[in-house]
């Protein structure tokens, strides 16, 4: 049986970003993606740009993307504890939105977890 993962991601105002980063999510993802389901989690904190439009758009063509719409910007914070929250998953891991961090190190914190590391 496949494990499961959520890609919890909070933005604020990053509309610019969302395709780029689903792009490189996907470069690293697919290398794992017989051994793990994934679900990416955009969780808008009251973005004032097109951030909510932009997700739909991704949502339109891939099954694997969702979107929690905070009703206000609560910060980041609140923004993981909506995704923890949401999960039934057996694992989280939160990402910016802004490529701050490389997308790759996703598998590498896998590659650990599969090695018994559990912090």
């Amino acid at each position: 049986m496949k494990r499961k993962i959520l890609i919890s991601i909070p933005a604020y105002n990053e509309e610019e970003n969302i395709f780029p980063l689903y792009d490189k999510l996907m470069v690293s993802l697919k290398k794992k993606e017989n051994q793990i389901d994934f679900e990416i989690l955009f969780i808008n904190d009251g973005s004032k740009d097109n951030t909510v439009d932009t997700i739909l758009k991704l949502m339109e063509t891939t099954e694997n993307v969702s979107l929690l719409n905070l009703s206000r910007n609560y910060g980041k914070e609140i923004a993981m504890s909506a995704g923890f929250d949401y999960s039934n998953h057996d694992a989280v891991i939160t990402i910016d939105a802004d490529l701050q961090h490389p997308p790759e190190i996703i598998l590498e914190m896998i590659n650990l977890w599969d090695q018994g590391y559990e912090d």
